[in-house]
C-alpha cells in the first residue's frame, strides 16, 4: 500500500533540494561573473574633484598578496599652487594598503606625491605603530606611465619606483601579518583638491 503522506514528503524534499541546488548554482554563477568583471577591470582613472579629498570611484577591496605592483600616470591636473604656501609640501596619497589588522593611521604603507619645486615628487608614506614616516623616492614626469612596487617583508615596507634603488621603511615590531585593505587615491593633507585632479592607475597582478 502506498503511503501518500510519505510520497508527498519525498516529493517536497526533492523539490526543495532541487530549488536549493539551483539557488546555489545561481549564486555561484553571479559570484563568478562579478569576480571576472572585477579581475578584468584593472585600469581606472581616479578623480579627486575640486573641494574634495576622496577620489571617485570610492572602492572597498582587500589585498591578497604581500606585493602591490601598478603603473600610474599623472597629467597637468597634478599641478597646483596653494595660497597658503605652508601646505605646498603636504603629501597626497597615491596607492597602498593598511597592515597588521589595524586602521591605516596605525599601520599602513602607501606611495604619496606632491607638486613641489615645480616637479611631481614621489614619496614613501607610512604609519608604523601610529607614527607617520616619510621618505623621498624621486620625481616623475607628467603624461608618462611609471611603474611602482610596494612590498611587505618580515620587518620592512619596500618601495620601488621604476628601476631606481628601493627605499625601505621599518615595519612595526609588534605587527602580525593580517588582512590588508587597499588605500586608494586621496588628495591631502589638510587642504582638499584646489581643482579636479585625475590619475590613471593600472594594477598589475
Amino acid at each position: 500500500m502506498i503511503d501518500l503522506s510519505s510520497m508527498n514528503q519525498l516529493y517536497h524534499d526533492m523539490f526543495s533540494t532541487t530549488r536549493f541546488r539551483n539557488l546555489l548554482i545561481l549564486v555561484f554563477g553571479m559570484f563568478m561573473f562579478m569576480s571576472c568583471e572585477e579581475e578584468a577591470d584593472l585600469s581606472r582613472t581616479f578623480v579627486m574633484q575640486q573641494g574634495e579629498h576622496y577620489a571617485s570611484p570610492r572602492l572597498v577591496q582587500s589585498m591578497q598578496s604581500n606585493i602591490l605592483n601598478f603603473t600610474a600616470k599623472f597629467n597637468q591636473s597634478a599641478v597646483y599652487h596653494f595660497e597658503e604656501t605652508a601646505f605646498q609640501d603636504s603629501k597626497n596619497k597615491l596607492l597602498g594598503f593598511s597592515d597588521c589588522n589595524s586602521l591605516h593611521h596605525e599601520n599602513s604603507a602607501r606611495f604619496a606625491w606632491q607638486w613641489y619645486n615645480e616637479q611631481l615628487e614621489i614619496y614613501a608614506y607610512c604609519y608604523v605603530n601610529g607614527v607617520r614616516q616619510e621618505k623621498y623616492i624621486g620625481a616623475v614626469a607628467l603624461d608618462e606611465e611609471n611603474k611602482y612596487q610596494l612590498k611587505i617583508t618580515a620587518d620592512s615596507y619596500v618601495f620601488q619606483l621604476n628601476h631606481q634603488e628601493p627605499v625601505s621603511i621599518p615595519r612595526g615590531t609588534t605587527c602580525d601579518k593580517g588582512l590588508y585593505y587597499m588605500l586608494w587615491p586621496y588628495f591631502g593633507g589638510t587642504l582638499p583638491a584646489p581643482h579636479d585632479v585625475s590619475i590613471s592607475i593600472k594594477i598589475d597582478y
